[in-house]
């Protein structure tokens, strides 16, 4: 197995994307990691003379959301109709922060 991927480089990326690896954690990393690389090397044998970058998979793509239509909504009414409290026509929920109690 070729070495693409050092323990150097594993703890590396643990330290950067903040993982905390044992060493036998760095070890079984390093060489899980590798062994991937290694499986990806088939992709290598293809010839891609001439074929142009794919940026999205599915080709081109403009817009992909739906298109927006209006319709009902829920009144203020029934969209308070289970909050356990309300005020003013607003949910009343428990503070986070501060002093604490309802806002």
């Amino acid at each position: 197995m070729t070495e693409h991927v050092s323990q150097a480089d594993v703890r590396a990326i643990a330290e950067y994307a903040r993982i905390g690896l044992t060493a036998e954690e760095v070890v079984s990393m390093t060489a899980d990691l590798n062994a991937i690389i290694d499986s990806l090397a088939p992709i290598t044998e293809y010839d891609l003379e001439g074929v142009p970058p794919t940026f999205h998979p599915i080709g081109d793509l403009s817009n992909v959301m739906r298109e927006d239509k209006v319709r009902g909504s829920f009144t203020q009414e029934v969209a308070l109709s289970n909050a356990p409290k309300q005020e003013d026509g607003s949910f009343l929920i428990p503070s986070i922060l501060g002093e604490g109690g309802d806002r």
